[in-house]
């Protein structure tokens, strides 16, 4: 079922399904995921509020990064052929406490357009569940264009089904230019029955990336085996990659357990865990951090080409 519905004076589509989990979404403000509700109960930590991501970018619920996922290294640089300069105050921008740009440029953007056609949905929609889809043209925006220079269309399908809660992002290379591909999501997951330190944290086998003073990748990394850490007062600000598809992340407490999958397209990934909040966030990243700067692990999409990624959150 999909419906929609209202959030403080956004237009919002809810997916709901049989099972009683409902997601919403609000095209409106930037294609983001509000809501995550198991019954009653939201999964998803609402941090600083919607008037503030709108304002600040400050991150909640479910966001889309875009054109990059996490932080940059500097604001000018050479990807793909091409010089990129990022202006300071440039539409979109946000930055770190170092004053480095952070989590791409469409944080609240409303020039989503949503698909009301029946094309959206795939498999869930054939096997009785709900979906949608939505694009974005960034090549529209000369404003956005003039920090990422690369015009390309944004697609993100939208899917609940059962207990599970896909999102597919198809970004097509619209230009004459190669689009470098350094986007992500950033899920804030909260267990709302449970104290922080109680909850259970299971980490694949992943190669863990060396971070400096300013959270950026150094080219150092070690491998790590699988783990589950009870999180108690621990922190994590990690970066990982070579992520495969099919990859596993979960956080549970013993009566839920909320898994993330890695499904296609996403080879990185970040865990983030503050001690100043209950939640914590599997990021799907399809490069690592500052990729656009560094290169490393950043594939690109070629003129009229497309690439596709999908993650999904699975409640149990």
């Amino acid at each position: 079922m999909i419906e929609t519905t209202q959030v403080e004076g956004f237009e919002a589509l809810r997916l709901s399904s049989e099972e009683g989990l409902t997601a919403t979404f609000l095209p409106g403000a930037g294609m983001l995921g509000v809501s995550l509700r198991d019954g009653e109960q939201e999964l998803l930590g609402q941090r600083h509020g919607l008037a503030t991501y709108l304002r600040d970018a400050r991150t909640m619920a479910l966001p889309l990064l875009h054109p990059w996922a996490n932080r940059l290294s500097r604001d000018a640089f050479e990807v793909a052929g091409q010089q990129v300069r990022i202006a300071d105050g440039a539409a979109g921008l946000h930055r770190d406490g170092n004053g480095l740009p952070m989590h791409g440029l469409l944080a609240g953007r409303p020039e989503w357009i949503v698909e009301r056609d029946g094309t959206a949905g795939g498999e869930a929609a054939d096997a009785g569940g709900a979906a949608f889809g939505a694009t974005f043209d960034y090549g529209a925006h000369p404003e956005l264009l003039a920090s990422f220079p690369f015009p390309h269309m944004l697609r993100i399908e939208v899917a609940l089904h059962a207990r599970t809660l896909r999102l597919t992002t198809t970004l097509t290379a619209t230009g004459d230019v190669p689009v470098p591909v350094a986007y992500g999501f950033h899920p804030y997951l909260r267990l709302p029955d449970t104290p922080r330190e109680r909850w259970q944290v299971e980490l694949p086998a992943l190669r863990h990336l060396q971070l400096d003073a300013r959270s950026i990748p150094t080219g150092a990394a070690e491998q790590e085996p699988a783990s589950v850490h009870l999180l108690g007062d621990r922190a994590f600000d990690d970066a990982y990659d070579g992520v495969e598809p099919g990859t596993r992340f979960a956080v549970g407490d013993g009566t839920r357990r909320i898994e993330l999958r890695f499904e296609q397209g996403f080879a990185a990934a970040q865990v983030f865990a503050p001690l100043s909040e209950p939640v914590v966030c599997f990021e799907p990243m399809t490069a690592p951090t500052d990729a656009l700067v560094s290169g490393n692990g950043l594939r690109l999409v070629e003129p009229g080409e497309r690439d596709v990624s999908a993650f999904s959150l699975t409640v149990a």
